[in-house]
C-alpha cells in the first residue's frame, strides 16, 4: 500500500479550507515543508478570508 506524499507548499494562490482544518496555518500541516517559508497562523474566522504575508496565498473559509 502506498502512502500519500505531502502536497507541495505554496503551489497555489487560493486554497479553500473548512472549519475542521482550523486553526489555519500556512503552510498547512499536510504540505511539504522543506521548501516553504516559516509557519504562520492566519486569523480567518472573523472575515472568512486570510492572506499569507509570506507567500501571498489566499485562504477562503468554505463552511
Amino acid at each position: 500500500m502506498a502512502t500519500a506524499s505531502p502536497r507541495p507548499a505554496n503551489a497555489e494562490q487560493r486554497y479553500e479550507v473548512s472549519r475542521s482544518e482550523l486553526p489555519l496555518s500556512c503552510p498547512m500541516p499536510d504540505m511539504a515543508l522543506w521548501n516553504s517559508h516559516p509557519k504562520v497562523y492566519l486569523p480567518i474566522e472573523a472575515s472568512g478570508e486570510a492572506l499569507c504575508p509570506y507567500c501571498g496565498a489566499r485562504y477562503v473559509l468554505k463552511d
